[in-house]
C-alpha cells in the first residue's frame, strides 16, 4: 500500500430532511421525504422515514432543513451524523 494514496472509504449515503425533534441531548430526529411512482398504479406516492442523527453542537432546531450523512453506529438507533443546516426555520426563530 502506498503512502501517497490514502485509503478510500465507500460512498456514504446523504439525505436531506426536516428536523422534527431536538429534545434529546446531542441527537436530532430528521424526517426524510421520498416521492416515487407506485409500482403498479403509477400514482406519485410520498413516503417518510425517520432518522436519528448526531448533532454534536446542538445547532439544529425544529423545522430546520438539514443534511445528514451515514456513519458508524453511535448508539442503538443512531447511525447518521449532521453535516450542515441547509435552511433555518424562520417561524421558530421569531418565537
Amino acid at each position: 500500500m502506498s503512502e501517497t494514496n490514502p485509503i478510500e472509504r465507500g460512498n456514504r449515503k446523504e439525505r436531506t430532511g426536516e428536523v422534527i425533534s431536538n429534545k434529546m441531548t446531542k441527537t436530532i430526529v430528521v424526517r426524510v421525504q421520498r416521492r416515487f411512482p407506485h409500482p403498479q398504479f403509477k400514482k406519485i406516492v410520498t413516503s417518510y422515514n425517520k432518522f436519528y442523527a448526531h448533532d454534536e453542537k446542538s445547532e439544529a432546531k425544529i423545522g430546520d432543513r438539514v443534511r445528514i450523512v451515514e456513519t458508524r453506529p453511535l448508539s442503538k438507533t443512531k447511525r447518521w451524523r449532521l453535516v450542515e443546516v441547509v435552511e433555518r426555520n424562520e417561524e421558530a426563530a421569531v418565537k
